[in-house]
């Protein structure tokens, strides 16, 4: 059963390759414009379609969206940036990138998510932004967080890197605060191999966006601002571009697979991804939580189960965090996650039949061991 082996496996198919062959054989590889080229512009357009937002900017990575959003927002040394501390760690290394701080909050248990609550409590003068993050592809309680950034002047900067086609009260998510960062890594549920998307509303952050992703250029070799070599190449963008169309698909058998889990799974000790009333889920990943994790993890792998771990230590336990001080803090739920989490494949190319014995093979081990 090769789909099994991997938690993630990037579909990459004929139309695919053709895509970005025909690139390659024209020649034009990348382009640094300000407007970037044919097929930069294109996948933004068509993204942006999808998305319901007015810009789509595209760039080299999930992280170089992250900053690039900060950066746009002003966000610099003195001011404070909240964000979850239960996240991949370029959410808030790129904080640090900006000379700004990182100001680490506990997640909500049932979502694993951001909440408004710990949001408020966080907040400082010194507080300009807001990261948070659609952990898994569940998408966070969207009101409260704008609730508060309303009521306190910040910048919402939405993390969609494992949530393309998430859905908060009919909305896309990266269409709701100021700015969404979406990633392309091969694991995402669409693929550029790496690539990374910002979207707004805001025309002034768009063309911001913009000039910060190529050296701060408005015309070649004369920057206006201070910038970065960001950019998305063309046949990157290209693979984008072929890759959107098939987004639907990827998140239909995505969603079967989840059911498929989810029917054998439920009613044991452990505690199961879900889709509330308000969201809908884009299932990046399906991941639960159960006792003695590590052991469930060594038995999936012997048997032949890429299952995974995202992640075995909150930001606030990762060395260069606890070398910035964070290592006092105390942020129960964010930990006893670290501790409890172990992620399922769903990805699309595993069959109904492969998807069911992954569940029957954790099943079996929920029952024999105790969740």
């Amino acid at each position: 059963m090769p789909g099994i082996e991997s938690v993630n496996q990037p579909w990459i198919d004929e139309k695919d390759i053709a895509s970005v062959g025909d690139v390659l054989r024209s020649g034009a590889l990348t382009n640094p414009s300000f407007e970037g080229g044919v097929q930069v512009r294109s996948f933004e357009a068509e993204f942006a379609a999808r998305v319901k937002v007015k810009h789509a900017v595209a760039v080299s990575s999930g992280t170089a969206a992250l900053h690039l959003a900060l950066m746009a927002a002003g966000v610099g040394a003195g001011d404070e940036v909240i964000v979850p501390s239960f996240t991949f760690l370029a959410t808030a290394t790129s904080v640090l990138l900006t000379g700004a701080r990182p100001v680490l909050v506990d997640v909500d248990w049932e979502t694993l998510n951001i909440s408004g609550t710990s949001i408020k409590k966080a907040v400082t003068p010194r507080t300009k932004a807001i990261i948070v993050v659609h952990l898994y592809g569940l998408p966070v309680r969207m009101d409260e967080v704008m609730e508060v950034a309303s009521e306190m002047g910040l910048v919402v900067i939405e993390d969609a890197a494992q949530a393309i086609g998430a859905l908060y009260r009919g909305r896309p998510v990266g269409s709701i605060g100021d700015m969404g960062c979406f990633s392309f890594y091969a694991t995402k549920n669409i693929t550029t191999g790496e690539g990374g998307m910002v979207t707004t509303n805001n025309d002034e952050l768009a063309e911001r966006l913009r000039l910060l992703r190529t050296h701060g250029q408005l015309e070649p070799s004369n920057p206006y601002i201070l910038g970065y070599n960001y950019r998305m190449t063309e046949y990157a963008a290209s693979l984008g571009r072929s890759q959107l169309k098939k987004l639907d698909k990827f998140l239909m058998l995505r969603r079967r697979n989840a059911r498929i889990l989810t029917e054998i799974l439920e009613n044991t000790e452990a505690i199961l991804p879900f889709e509330p009333k308000w969201g809908r889920h884009a299932w990046n990943l399906y991941t639960i939580r159960v006792k003695h994790r590590d052991e469930l993890y060594e038995y999936l792998r012997k048997m032949g189960i890429g299952a995974s771990i995202y992640y075995r230590r909150p930001v606030h336990k990762l060395k260069l965090f606890e070398n910035l001080g964070y290592g006092r803090l105390k942020l129960y739920n964010a930990e006893n996650a670290a501790r409890t989490v172990i992620s399922l494949p769903i990805h699309p190319r595993l069959t109904e039949e492969e998807t069911a014995f992954i569940g029957e093979t954790t099943l079996k081990w929920i029952r024999e061991r105790g969740g």
